[in-house]
């Protein structure tokens, strides 16, 4: 685990330093002790680090997942329901006091204001290629926070100073892009070409780059103004300028042994002792499954996904598929797994003359969800409603999860090679010109054919947007990104599993806090909340 050691000290460094909350941050540094290395500086960026894993792969990515159709917190006969929160992200209901409404903003505002405290220090500092490029680095952290809270909740606050008495306004979210783009096209002569341990889990200037061709796919949805071939420009200057490759296997980008590879581009690195976060493999499994991955504690059976996107991963000799984990299961030396239970300790609603009797029930997952309470989402908590829904193993299960935090290894990717791919090959299907790149004119069939060849996929020929988006599906499930691509392809308002569809178009952007708006009364909220 190593390769999380660099990171993880530096965080220990930061934190350990800015203990003494009372006074302001300036008035403890001196010429002695402002940053004057390449590993001070680093140091110095660790609060940013530590704010941007703390939530990120779990309330961030809720607000992202369970509001789609790839990811899904059923009740189970009251157990995780949690005053009906996922219930309503699930059917589009939700209201500006939702808690992860308010958790998110509060964490990506967090992150904003912290990149603001660090830059002003870094300011101070007498300039050199290592503090430019620190800053930029911030500057790039903060663009990408701006990012995600524009496309969650729309018009959103710009405050880029530290210190300021003054309550932040409203802006919309054009200026919020406009700003986005400007920072991110300034500090690219700052960023550092790197790639590897020595820089994993902060932005490098393909960070930027793939940043600015995901803002560019979305300029017609954020601004109502297209501009698909700079999407294009942007992954065309990554892949002539870089040396990423697509890893050859797949299921390797998200192993508890993860880390620095030729593919990921920024990652967000946890470890289960130093870096906690990751709790797919606490949430997202079941209690029966615990031998087989060797856990040290009894994992949720809360987590899983719906029919209707499991149906995506049908594709002959697919890698992906093997994400999945439905139907009968067996352990790993071909076992059957049995679960010790009664006639109605299996199935709530036996109605038979022997209810206690006991049985061995082989599990099995059900990609449906029959209700036994539609009002509350309720699928039981019986052995049969335990076990409904397809569970995800893309995190793969880490037998050395921290016993007590059930915090695990496995970090978490957030841009990666296949992405440029993918949303270079859309947009040249919503309009852009195809171009050539690596010595290849690069077309949307070639583009998704790298992605398919490396998971052994048939290939595809003459592909359109629809299908674009389940190639999408099927390559970034529970990456966070599904919510932004349904909203991109008009999509947002289907129906899955126990969501109607048809909502109003408002809950595509999130509504700004009940509590922020009592803090700050110059916000304005979002239409229709």
């Amino acid at each position: 685990m190593n390769r999380k050691y660099i990171l993880s000290a530096c965080l220990v460094v930061s934190l350990t330093a800015c203990t003494k909350l009372d006074i302001p941050i300036e008035s403890e540094l001196t010429p002695e002790n402002f940053p004057d290395s390449p590993e001070s500086f680093v140091a110095a960026t660790g609060p940013v680090y530590t704010q941007f894993r703390e939530r990120y792969a779990v309330d961030y990515w809720r607000l992202q997942e369970l509001s789609t159709e790839e990811a899904i917190i059923p009740a189970r006969d009251g157990n995780y329901d949690d005053g009906g929160q996922y219930r309503m992200l699930h059917k589009h209901n939700w209201t500006p006091d939702h808690p992860t409404v308010r958790s998110v903003w509060e964490w990506g505002f967090g992150g904003i204001q912290t990149c603001n405290r660090i830059i002003n220090m870094f300011e101070q500092v007498e300039e050199s290629e290592t503090r430019n490029q620190t800053i930029g680095e911030m500057r790039a952290m903060r663009s990408l926070f701006y990012f995600f809270m524009m496309d969650l909740y729309g018009n959103v606050p710009l405050f880029t100073t530290f210190g300021s008495t003054e309550q932040p306004v409203t802006s919309s979210r054009t200026e919020v892009f406009n700003y986005i783009e400007s920072e991110l096209l300034s500090i690219i002569p700052d960023l550092s070409t790197e790639t590897g341990q020595i820089i994993y889990g902060r932005p490098n200037r393909w960070t930027a780059y793939v940043l600015l061709q995901k803002l560019y796919l979305n300029a017609e949805y954020y601004t109502g103004t297209p501009r698909y071939n700079e999407s294009v420009e942007y992954a065309d200057k990554l892949l002539e300028e870089s040396d990423l490759a697509l890893v050859a296997d797949f299921l390797s980008l998200f192993m508890p042994d993860n880390g620095p590879n030729s593919e990921t581009i920024l990652a967000v690195p946890y470890d289960a002792n130093v870096a906690q976060g990751n709790q797919f493999s606490r949430f997202g499994l079941h209690t029966a499954l615990e031998a087989k991955y060797e856990l040290p504690f009894r994992p949720s059976i809360a987590l899983s996904t719906v029919a209707d996107f499991y149906a995506l991963f049908d594709l002959d000799g697919d890698r992906r598929n093997e994400t999945w984990l439905a139907g009968q299961q067996f352990d790993f030396g071909g076992n059957p797994i049995l679960i010790r239970t009664t006639n109605r300790g299996l199935d709530a609603t036996y109605n038979g003359p022997n209810p206690t009797q006991e049985i061995d029930w082989h599990l099995e997952f059900t990609p449906e969800m029959p209700l036994r309470n539609v009002a509350t989402m309720d699928v039981g908590n019986d052995q049969l409603g335990q076990a409904r829904g397809v569970r995800s193993v893309k995190f793969y299960p880490d037998k050395n999860t921290h016993p007590s935090t059930r915090d695990s290894n496995n970090d978490v990717p957030v841009f990666r090679l296949a992405d440029v791919y993918l949303m270079k090959a859309e947009a040249i299907l919503r309009g852009a010109s195809a171009s050539t790149a690596r010595g290849e004119l690069q077309t949307a069939d070639v583009l998704v054919n790298k992605i398919r060849e490396r998971v052994g996929a048939p290939l595809v020929k003459g592909i359109i947007l629809d299908e674009l988006l389940e190639e999408r599906g099927r390559e970034f499930a529970w990456e966070a990104w599904r919510r932004n691509d349904l909203i991109r392809f008009g999509k947002f308002e289907g129906s899955w599993a126990f969501n109607e569809g048809e909502q109003p178009p408002n809950y595509r952007i999130y509504p700004v806090p009940t509590s922020e708006m009592r803090l700050n009364t110059n916000l304005v909220q979002n239409p229709g909340y």
